[in-house]
Formats: structure tokens, C-alpha cells, sequence
């Protein structure tokens, strides 16, 4: 039996508060970038120790084209040079080495994470705090460049 409008808006109201109140729970979560074929996300820079100008950047790069796409390039406006790392274990230890560009092969994605590949950010303008939103721009070997807005998360993140 069909309610009366007059019940049913009292029941409307209290349902989109409860919508509402649940969605303000949930953190928000940037939406991926996308320039094309490839498709960045996931980005985030782990807060610098305390007295230093140096920090590192981390993302996930999809490739969701038929052909493989090189990056040749990292900047960021919060640094004077942002460069592609790679860590490997060399005689017992860790050690960083620059790399000049990363392939991404048809279909391919790569996770730029701590311990592996990662961006360091040389020269940092200002203090990084946890919260903010750092600028990470990446280009291709073709010119296009892809602007990633990267999370600065506590000293310690992984």
C-alpha cells in the first residue's frame, strides 16, 4: 500500500543525513591523473628528516597504451632537481643510483616504492609537512607531461 508523501519525507531527510554523514567519514582519495596512455597514481612524498633538503617521491605509472612509453623526467616547483633512483643491494648494501629514464612496456605498470625506484627531490624550497600536496611532474620522451598532486605523509611512511 503506497505511503503518503507526507511519511515518507521525514524518511528521505533522515536517510541523506546518514549518507552524508558516511560519506564524510571516508577519506578522500585523489582521483588517478591521466595524460593519454599513461596514468599516474598513488603519489606521495615522505616527509624529510628534520635539517635536510632532500626528500623522496613514490607513485604507481600505468602504461594503458598498445606501445611501450618512456619517462624521461621528474620536476617539481618544491625542488631545484627531482631525479629518477633506483636502490639496489650492492656487497651487503643499499645503494642509490640515478636512472635516466624508465620504459613502461604496453600494459605495463611500475610502483615507484621505497627500497626500489623512487624520485628524489634535491634541493627542497621549503619544509615538507605531512598533509600537504606536493606538485610532481612527469614528462615523455615525446614532450607530453603528466602533473601528479603527491600527499606528504610522516617521516617513517612506507
Amino acid at each position: 500500500m503506497p505511503q503518503p508523501a507526507s511519511l515518507l519525507r521525514p524518511r528521505l531527510a533522515v536517510l541523506a543525513l546518514l549518507m552524508a554523514t558516511a560519506l564524510a567519514v571516508v577519506p578522500a582519495r585523489p582521483a588517478p591523473s591521466v595524460q593519454g596512455e599513461l596514468i599516474a597514481r598513488d603519489a606521495w612524498v615522505r616527509q624529510p628528516p628534520p635539517g635536510t633538503d632532500v626528500g623522496a617521491a613514490y607513485l604507481t605509472l600505468s602504461n594503458i597504451s598498445a606501445h611501450a612509453l618512456t619517462v624521461t623526467a621528474f620536476d617539481s616547483p618544491v625542488a631545484e632537481a627531482a631525479m629518477l633512483h633506483t636502490t639496489q643491494l650492492e656487497s651487503g648494501q643499499s645503494r642509490m643510483r640515478p636512472q635516466s629514464t624508465l620504459v613502461l612496456a604496453a600494459g605495463a605498470t611500475v610502483v615507484l616504492k621505497p627500497g626500489g625506484l623512487h624520485v628524489m627531490l634535491h634541493g627542497l624550497k621549503r619544509v615538507l609537512m605531512p598533509g600537504q600536496r606536493v606538485p610532481l611532474v612527469v614528462t615523455l620522451a615525446d614532450g607530453r607531461m603528466l602533473t601528479v598532486s603527491a600527499l606528504v605523509r610522516p617521516l617513517g611512511s612506507e
